[in-house]
């Protein structure tokens, strides 16, 4: 099994959103903010060979909303989700399966674009598109305070097209040897988290909006967006100590800094982060 950092580009949040009740004072320090109280987050994908597998997990924000839209997020970074895969030697067509954990724009955005005709389709045209039946149901009919990230046009053309697949929800789902899922439903209803068991039987774990960020990983460091914060401090203890027992990595999608860490715990029973390290290091 083989992995390969796919850096979609960055683009900037509110940071009093990203980190909810913490005061700014304590978060600036780990990421400052600029003049705006805009902070820059990574939208970093993972690329995964096994097999005659060629997987990627998550998709960027993609480019095709309007000036207007890209205005409030200010995407800006030196690549690009197709121009990075190309600079690790894969075309779109080599694609041949798309992890989506959830269908926020930042995550699904890079899944479909405008054709030479202006027709949405598949940016990878002979992939499948992976989600779970519930997560799909919930972004096709948003609640009001999540509507403004469920954008339809980022994933109804994959429906319609006919490659979007459903995982069968199940807390442990084999998907194939040496890849599995688990559901969180803290930030949003059941965000699809991929686990890969690499050579040395240590987990990688993409973390998705489980744990943005190394800068989130004290348990009441969650962000505004949760619809439900308290399910996701319960969720992360669960995770945390699961991640410690068995040594797992984990994969950071929006982390500014850092790829790659683990989960420590001080003699307090505090949780923080462990090792940090880069995906090359692992491989």
């Amino acid at each position: 099994m083989k992995f390969h950092v796919i850096d979609a580009g960055r683009f900037k949040l509110d940071g009093g959103a990203m980190f909810g009740v913490v005061p700014k004072v304590l978060w600036n320090k780990l990421n400052p903010a600029d003049e705006n109280n805009m902070c820059t987050w990574a939208l970093r994908c993972l690329l995964v060979e096994h097999e005659d597998r060629k997987i990627l997990v998550d998709t960027g924000m993609g480019d095709k909303q309007d000036e207007k839209f890209r205005s409030h997020f200010y995407p800006h970074g030196n690549t690009d989700l197709v121009s990075s895969l190309r600079e690790k030697g894969f075309e779109p067509g080599d694609i041949t399966d798309v992890f989506i954990t959830h269908f926020h724009f930042d995550h699904v955005g890079g899944a479909v674009k405008y054709d030479e005709a202006g027709k949405l389709v598949p940016v990878f045209p002979n992939a499948v598109y992976w989600t779970n039946e519930k997560h799909y149901e919930w972004a096709l009919n948003p609640n009001i305070r999540e509507k403004p990230s469920f954008l339809k046009e980022n994933f109804v053309p994959l429906a319609e097209a006919g490659v979007l697949r459903m995982i069968d929800e199940t807390f442990k789902y084999k998907w194939m040897d040496r890849i599995n899922f688990r559901f969180y439903y803290g930030h949003t209803e059941a965000m699809l988290v991929p686990e890969f068991t690499m050579d040395n039987g240590k987990k990688l774990i993409y973390m998705a909006d489980l744990m943005p960020s190394t800068a989130h990983v004290r348990l009441p460091w969650i962000m505004s967006y949760e619809i439900r914060p308290l399910i996701t401090l319960d969720e992360r203890k669960i995770f945390y100590d699961r991640a410690i027992d068995e040594g797992s990595y984990l994969f950071l999608e929006h982390d500014p800094f850092h790829e790659v860490f683990t989960i420590a715990k001080d003699r307090k029973g505090r949780y923080g982060a462990g090792e940090i390290l880069n995906l090359e290091d692992l491989t």
